[in-house]
């Protein structure tokens, strides 16, 4: 069974930057998309990045080149998201999925919009305050 656990989120002044974590269970042997996406107030859910279980490849959403960046430790099953430069736009909670298990021929060419991930963790709260 899938499961994804975030955490890292916290409150944090402009400015600043965060690292947030997903430990993926579940996932090892099969493929998978895993990436993540956010939940502002008031928005629809946005997409950030996303990697392949397979062939560890890094996507981004064109507009989060930059301030986010997403990297990936096989051997803790786990994917990171540190994200620079917060500004209050960026509160929001942020969830981690999956997206699979996919077939052997499959190769990730896009993340997966936020809608169709198959899986995803309980969100961790990131906000961004004075």
């Amino acid at each position: 069974q899938v499961q994804l656990v975030e955490s890292g989120g916290d409150l944090v002044q402009p400015g600043g930057s965060l690292r947030l974590s997903c430990v993926a269970s579940g996932v090892t042997f099969h493929h998978y998309a895993i990436g993540w996406f956010r939940q502002v107030p008031g928005k629809e859910r946005e997409g950030l990045a996303c990697v392949s279980t397979s062939y560890g490849s890094i996507l981004y959403a064109d507009s989060k080149k930059g301030r986010f960046t997403a990297t990936r430790d096989p051997a803790k099953n786990t994917l990171y998201l540190d994200i620079n430069s917060l500004n209050p736009e960026d509160t929001g909670v942020y969830y981690c999925a999956a997206d699979g298990p996919k077939g052997d021929a499959w190769v990730l060419l896009r993340c997966p919009e936020p809608r169709d991930y198959t899986f995803r963790g309980q969100g961790t709260q990131v906000t961004v305050s004075p």
